[in-house]
């Protein structure tokens, strides 16, 4: 029998679930038994519980049929707990380390109470941690006893009523039939008679759970909804324990006074109960107060404070209040120097949101590309009636834009009439700050890779990658997303995490990787002769991440050096990153027959690149997830990882060489590379055993059909997406050498 059941129930809370398992399992106690209760969640959670289940026997989990809501989970772990004690952790919150080791002793040195009582603090996105405002409730006190009911110290009763904050004693739990119920405010019926029933309580006096304060909204009571209703059914369970238990009966003034006070301020409160249902919620409270008020007591009635808190001159007030906390004296002063809007363009946005009018863009304005160009074109086939619009800088067009499109440049005329009007935008980067989400629009935030490197929020802690980044500002953007796209669960958990907010994801597929699964032998032949590619030679793309610790770009490879000893039979085709913008010169082999290095950073298309080589080169670039489609050979040149990792951070341990992690052979230096290029290692079997492992972490939803997916969902409107292929089932594009050979066969049966 272990000394504590933890138990975890989670419904969409993927991007946290991790967190908050790791912070139990990784405690220095461990006699202990993690109960992850899988609520029907629609999301990885139930994947992310057995993963851990897998790796470690003291998790056990359970899957629910049927979404049981958060009461409903616990009970389900309560049912199969066999731990002395019982604690409860929600699964967006974390357990700080040491904690169960603190609790077990404290709960030693007090002879076992029923109940132990420990405090919290509030974590932020911002990084912020506050401890709760009750801390001094814990601090020792020597003229006041160890162990105590809760008649000693009835200050207990005003902390915040929630269940994690406490150790039961199953025992104690089990006589009393502490059971969880349905619906809002489902800790009232648990706390209250815990603490009421518990002749030995003792408190310990350290923060022992990260309350996770989410600014998208996990938190439902702090929702607007008719379920802030359910407050009246939770207390009424409260009373009826005390009409079970005569023994408490002397408490039953004490907590109608806790619920009038309650009842008062869910009802004050302009964030909980609809401003329509405000009479009705008053009405309801006023006959609790009377269903629970003791025989003889003088009547509290529940009152409103006044409709004008609740009501547009409330919230005109809350609004100003947070814009005026957000406000620095840099964002007064650009508010001030910048140019209020044309006239113009508050005359668009005056009018009805065109239904029929799409706005696209792609890294910050440069010409079309990635997932935008490829959701584009799949919309031009499905919804053709549906207008476009493409928003390329003057200065940064270096490629076609899609016919039939519209092309605006930034801050134009035309750019401001179109994103005053359009009910879509779809772009992989944000757009600008200016621009204002309109009731009724639909913004798709399709990414542009598979991160390796901290992206949002958790750039808090590299300052060098961060650059200056206001990210109060970044996640003001973020909220004007409506879906959010990825390839992999593994993007999913790292978006919702790091862009936090209240958008959809959709695991759907990058549209830009369809071509991987669509192009023909033709296809690839033929975009190696736009390359000038000789018929035979090994084509290798090599495509580095930018690096955020160098002020300009410089291939980590000598490419001449490279080039001269691999020979003629090899081609390099040097990608720069497109922040950058000076590439190598093409360099032609002594013979001056063939280019050995071809720049091709300016390519409008770095898919149409992939198929044409024969393998990719690359150090940190999210390409690599990407490529691996195409079941090719991935060599990472990992000359600078630690450096990288302190600059910029990681998410993955690329050079590891494990499963996973490693998309193929790694080299740590130049010379390296070039021996491991020459013997052929960089396509042995071991190297494609890893790329197998990598295609299936990071290519779970590439299957060719992710554009129509994205424009069903999103344009649309339909709810259930085409069902991914099965990675075994997938057939990607031909290589060049089996393109070759098909061409070959289709001449020799053609004569």
């Amino acid at each position: 029998m272990p000394r504590f059941s933890v138990i975890v129930p989670a419904y969409r809370v993927q991007a946290y679930l991790g967190e908050c398992l790791t912070s139990v399992l990784s405690q220095t106690f461990e006699d202990f038994e993690l109960i992850g209760v899988d609520d029907c969640s629609p999301d990885g959670c139930g994947e992310i519980f057995d993963e851990f289940a897998r790796a470690d026997p003291r998790v056990k989990v359970l899957h629910l049929a049927e979404n049981a809501g958060l009461g409903g989970a616990r009970n389900a772990g309560l049912a199969v707990a066999t731990g002395d004690y019982l604690l409860f952790l929600d699964s967006d919150d974390s357990m700080t380390p040491g904690s169960l080791q603190a609790i077990a002793e404290r709960l030693d040195a007090t002879g076992s109470p029923d109940l132990l009582v420990f405090d919290y603090a509030r974590t932020f996105w911002d990084g912020g941690v506050v401890r709760s405002i009750d801390a001094g409730v814990f601090a020792a006190d020597p003229d006041r006893p160890e162990v105590f009911d809760v008649a000693q110290r009835q200050e207990l009763l005003a902390l915040l009523m929630v269940v994690w904050n406490k150790a039961y004693k199953r025992s104690f739990a089990e006589q009393y039939g502490l059971a969880f119920p349905h619906g809002y405010y489902e800790d009232i019926p648990w706390t209250y008679p815990s603490l009421l029933a518990a002749a030995r309580i003792a408190l310990l006096d350290r923060v022992v759970v990260h309350y996770r304060q989410r600014r998208e909204g996990g938190n439902i009571l702090a929702t607007v909804s008719r379920k802030h209703f359910d407050i009246f059914g939770q207390y009424d369970l409260v009373f009826d324990f005390l009409d079970r238990n005569p023994e408490l009966e002397h408490w039953r003034g004490a907590m109608y006074l806790r619920m009038v006070d309650h009842l008062q301020t869910i009802g004050n409160h302009p964030g909980r109960v609809p401003r329509a249902a405000h009479r009705e919620f008053f009405a309801q409270a006023a006959q609790a107060e009377q269903r629970h008020r003791p025989a003889g007591a003088t009547p509290v009635p529940v009152r409103s404070k006044g409709s004008w808190r609740v009501g547009a001159l409330g919230q005109a007030a809350r609004t100003a209040r947070q814009r005026a906390r957000k406000a620095s004296p840099a964002k007064l002063r650009r508010a001030v120097a910048l140019p209020v809007l044309s006239g113009y363009q508050t005359l668009q946005r005056a009018l009805p949101v065109d239904e029929n009018l799409a706005v696209f863009a792609s890294y910050w304005s440069r010409t079309p590309s990635c997932n935008p160009l490829a959701v584009h074109a799949k919309l031009r086939e499905l919804v053709p009636g549906i207008r476009t619009v493409w928003v390329v800088g003057n200065d940064r067009r270096t490629g076609p834009v899609p016919e039939g499109a519209t092309v605006v440049a930034p801050g134009s005329r035309g750019y401001r009439e179109a994103v005053s009007r359009a009910k879509f935008f779809v772009n992989n980067v944000n757009f600008p700050n200016g621009l204002t989400k309109r009731q009724g629009t639909v913004h798709l935030q399709t990414h542009h890779g598979t991160p390796v490197k901290k992206m949002g929020l958790d750039l808090r802690d590299y300052p060098v990658a961060a650059a200056g980044m206001d990210f109060g500002e970044l996640l003001e953007r973020v909220d004007r997303w409506d879906y959010s796209l990825t390839a992999n669960r593994f993007s999913t958990l790292v978006w919702e995490r790091v862009y936090p907010s209240g958008y959809q994801t959709l695991e759907y597929g990058y549209p830009r990787n369809d071509v991987y699964y669509r192009a023909t032998a033709a296809d690839v032949l033929a975009a190696r002769a736009e390359l000038e590619i000789p018929e035979d030679a090994v084509a290798l793309l090599y495509a580095p991440t930018m690096r955020d610790y160098r002020a300009g770009y410089r291939p980590q490879l000598d490419l001449d050096r490279l080039a001269r000893a691999l020979g003629p039979g090899y081609v390099l085709l040097n990608r720069a990153h497109y922040y950058y913008d000076a590439p190598a010169p093409d360099s032609r082999s002594a013979d001056g027959q063939a280019a050995r290095i071809l720049d091709v950073t300016g390519h409008p298309s770095v898919e149409r690149l992939a198929l044409a080589s024969d393998g990719l080169v690359t150090d940190y670039s999210s390409l690599m997830f990407d490529y691996a489609n195409l079941d090719r050979p991935i060599v990472v040149l990992a000359d600078d990882w630690k450096i990288y990792q302190e600059t910029r951070g990681v998410y993955l341990d690329l050079p590891s060489g494990r499963p996973g992690e490693t998309p193929g052979a790694v080299a740590a230096t130049e010379a390296e590379l070039t021996a491991l290029l020459r013997d052929g290692s960089w396509r042995s079997a071991a190297a494609a055993e890893l790329r197998a492992a990598f295609r299936e972490r990071f290519c779970q939803f590439d299957d060719g059909n992710a554009a129509e997916r994205v424009v069903r969902r999103v344009f649309l409107g339909e709810t259930e997406p085409l069902p991914v292929v099965p990675l075994a089932a997938r057939t990607p594009a031909p290589s060049p050498e089996q393109a070759r050979a098909a061409a070959g066969d289709y001449f020799s049966r053609a004569t």
